[in-house]
């Protein structure tokens, strides 16, 4: 093995890697010229296979582990979809200790945990118990306090290391998926609310406590002053600037997701980035990203803390990954756009009532990560057959641009509430303005159905491949029916690729290079004993080293993979039991650097699920 990185003490002791979410690690003993050579160093399962069985087909693996400090226990830390907490020994992956809430399962909604925040709370005696501490927000809605070093709750935290979160009387309707934040002695959660069918759901009020006792501190409403809606709330990871002592929160849409005729106006604070003080939770500064949103375009990933250089200048910068495709990139401090905004003119709404603001903001740079815009002679298929078929459907479909409002024909949604660019978010590399990304490429369709009060709809927030689903929105005249725009063979009718890793210089505001993501070789009619690359709809993130490499998974043919940064070659690939939809992280223990990723498959895409978490490192 390479010495390069030899008694480095690296750690990761944050979701995204590092408190503003970079998902970079400076790391490089795995590089360019060895990765080839990466193998299985063990590989942990959770039990929930065995124990949870009958539920897994409600599951998303989407965990990224933590490796904590000597002085917290050196432990590799994870959550389960169910919210166990988990303790390995990173040398071999040997369970150290687990810590099981016991959640409320009842409810049809999908099981997911994202990751865990680390904190040391200096105002415990060092030595301590709880000194070091693990929060989670789980499902059912707790906020809980663990020992870093043995996973007992901390006691002196709310109600024996429990705070109780504000939920809804139906299970399931508000519940967490991201980490909670901790810094500065607070820490933070956002929610997930089940927004896509209800007109009025439980407020997305984001929660601060004091990291010691569990006290309240402050709470923040996105849509304080819009009383005929919901949600606005923060599903996906949040960052900190722990300097200036800001804490950055992602807003998703207000319910109800497609309909919003009831709720007036530009509907601030909704679908935006928003900067508040952490200590008080006051309003820093908002920015806006979609008005009015009709079309389930959330703020779907963590903002990401870099500096700007440029000019001569360096300026405490954020970029903000959008499902439309846009990278915003901002003044952290003032939230000042640092590339020009244009306004995009939209076209009216055709529904009563309905009012889609005039224009939504467009930046000049970087380009839309994907075109939006498909012809009927752009349409694609294996044969004159189905790409005959998709021709008829394109030149049906009601199809303005990326913000064209549903009506009751049928719409073109391209992005559709997939994106883009999801939870996932995007990996920066140091010292540099390299945005790595992957990205959905795939076109959805949706109208609105005059509701009949009787159907029940689905509850499901995305169709899987080649089906349509109807969503009954409640209390609102209309229902939503919506699909991937596909031909009879269930083969999506844009030009492939349909998932994509893309290379986006954020001061040159240019893509660099961008490459297929995925194989389709065990999807649908495509189904082939070879690699197909013409990219898959992918969920989950990726992480940059400085070996050079970018690791992912999040495709759905049980890969992951190691790309060039600079060129997007692949360099490695290793065949998972399941699909890996979650984000790796890596690390060096004993001189020997890991790379670590959840393998538990996805509810969404109805692939298959299991409970691996996978270590590879090079030979000893």
């Amino acid at each position: 093995m390479a010495e390069s990185s030899q008694g480095r003490a690296s750690h990761w002791q944050y979701y995204g890697g590092d408190a503003g979410g970079k998902h970079y690690s400076d790391v490089d003993q795995i590089n360019r010229k060895n990765v080839d050579q990466l193998e299985v160093a063990w590989q942990f399962r959770s039990g929930d296979m065995e124990e949870h069985g009958d539920l897994m087909s409600q599951t998303s693996a989407q965990s990224t582990p933590l490796l904590l400090p000597e002085a917290a226990g050196a432990s590799l830390v994870y959550c389960t979809p169910f919210n166990r907490v988990i303790a390995l020994d990173p040398a071999t992956g040997k369970q150290r200790w687990s810590r099981d809430p016991n959640i409320d399962k009842r409810g049809d909604r999908t099981f997911r945990c994202r990751g865990l925040a680390y904190y040391e709370e200096t105002r415990v005696p060092e030595g301590e118990k709880c000194r070091h501490r693990v929060f989670t927000s789980t499902h059912d809605r707790r906020l809980l306090a663990l020992d870093a070093v043995d996973g007992k709750p901390c006691s002196g935290f709310g109600n024996e290391g429990e705070v109780k979160l504000a939920g809804s009387s139906e299970p399931g309707h508000v519940s967490n998926s991201s980490a909670p934040v901790a810094a500065n002695g607070v820490v933070v959660t956002g929610s997930t609310i089940i927004d896509f069918v209800y007109s009025k759901t439980p407020r997305g009020k984001v929660l601060a406590f004091d990291t010691l006792d569990g006290s309240p501190l402050w709470q923040w409403d996105p849509l304080e002053g819009h009383p005929d809606s919901g949600s606005a709330n923060v599903w996906a990871p949040i960052s900190v600037d722990e300097e200036n002592d800001l804490v950055f929160l992602p807003t998703s849409a207000p319910s109800a997701d497609y309909y919003g005729a009831e709720r007036k106006g530009d509907n601030s604070h909704a679908n935006s980035v928003v900067a508040l003080n952490l200590s008080s939770g006051e309003l820093v500064w908002s920015f806006q990203h979609v008005r009015h949103d009709l079309w389930d375009y959330d703020t779907p990933s963590q903002p990401i803390l870099f500096e700007w250089k440029k000019d001569g200048k360096t300026i405490p910068a954020l970029a903000q990954l959008t499902k439309q495709s846009y990278v915003f990139v901002l003044n952290r401090l003032t939230g000042e756009s640092l590339w020009e905004i244009t306004e995009h003119p939209v076209p009216p709404s055709q529904i009563p009532g309905e009012q889609a603001a005039a224009t939504q903001p467009k930046p000049i740079a970087p380009p839309q990560l994907i075109d939006p815009f498909l012809m009927p002679q752009q349409a694609w298929g294996l044969t004159f057959w189905d790409r005959g078929h998709c021709q008829k459907q394109l030149a049906e479909l009601n199809s303005l641009g990326v913000f064209t409002p549903l009506s009751e024909k049928l719409t073109l949604l391209f992005p559709g509430s997939l994106g883009g660019p999801n939870w996932g978010g995007g990996a920066l590399l140091a010292d540099q303005d390299t945005l790595l990304v992957n990205v959905n490429n795939m076109p959805f369709t949706a109208r609105l159905i005059a509701s009949d009060n009787t159907e029940k709809g689905s509850e499901r927030d995305h169709p899987t491949a080649g089906q349509r689903m109807r969503v009954k929105m409640h209390d609102t005249p209309y229902d939503v029916e919506m699909g991937v725009l596909s031909s009879p063979l269930g083969i999506p009718c844009n030009p492939p690729p349909w998932g994509k890793l893309v290379a986006v210089s954020l001061s040159g505001g240019t893509i660099l290079w961008e490459k297929p993501l995925g194989s389709v070789h065990e999807m649908g009619p495509l189904t082939a004993p070879f690699h197909i690359d013409w990219g898959t709809p992918n969920l989950g993130g990726g992480i940059a080293t400085a070996g050079g490499l970018f690791f992912i998974g999040a495709t759905m043919d049980r890969q992951i993979r190691a790309f060039d940064v600079k060129t997007g070659e692949v360099l490695w690939r290793y065949t998972l039991p399941v699909d890996a939809t979650a984000t790796p992280m890596t690390y060096i223990h004993k001189g020997r650097q890991y790379v670590v990723i959840n393998v538990g498959g996805h509810a969404m895409f109805d692939r298959e699920h299991s409970d691996y978490l996978i270590a590879f490192s090079l030979p000893l």
